[in-house]
């Protein structure tokens, strides 16, 4: 299985529990994993025969600006309910930063995994 994948895509949202939090957009910060074969598309050159990481990030980005979220464990969850639904991904590990939320850490935040984990990644 191949990995396809989306590297320090930052989005603004509302993001937290304090009241400050729900008056003003911050920054997220997302990694994204996702198992996909790309043969297909490596054979033909056909970017409809693969994971198009141009319109998962759309999708992202468009879901998350619009959204509001108290935790960013509800927000890593559907994320990843929608790639997997919409898009030919079988697997997915996705990583969600809030940088600045804690003083003196640069980010801090969750990883997730979620579908069925392919039996090989590809070494990175």
């Amino acid at each position: 299985m191949d990995i396809v994948y989306i590297k320090e895509l930052e989005i603004r949202t509302v993001i937290g529990i304090y009241d400050w939090e729900r008056e003003i957009k911050q920054t997220v910060s997302i990694d994204l994993d996702m198992a996909t074969d790309i043969r297909p598309a490596a054979a033909t050159e056909d970017i409809s025969k693969t994971l198009d990481y141009k319109a998962v990030s759309k999708r992202l980005i468009a879901f998350v600006e619009e959204a509001e979220f108290l935790l960013i464990e509800t927000m890593a969850e559907q994320m990843a309910a929608i790639i997997l639904s919409e898009f030919p991904v079988g697997w997915l590990r996705l990583r969600l930063g809030k940088p600045g939320a804690v003083t003196g850490a640069r980010d801090v935040g969750v990883i997730i995994e979620r579908g069925q984990q392919p039996e090989r990644l590809p070494r990175l």
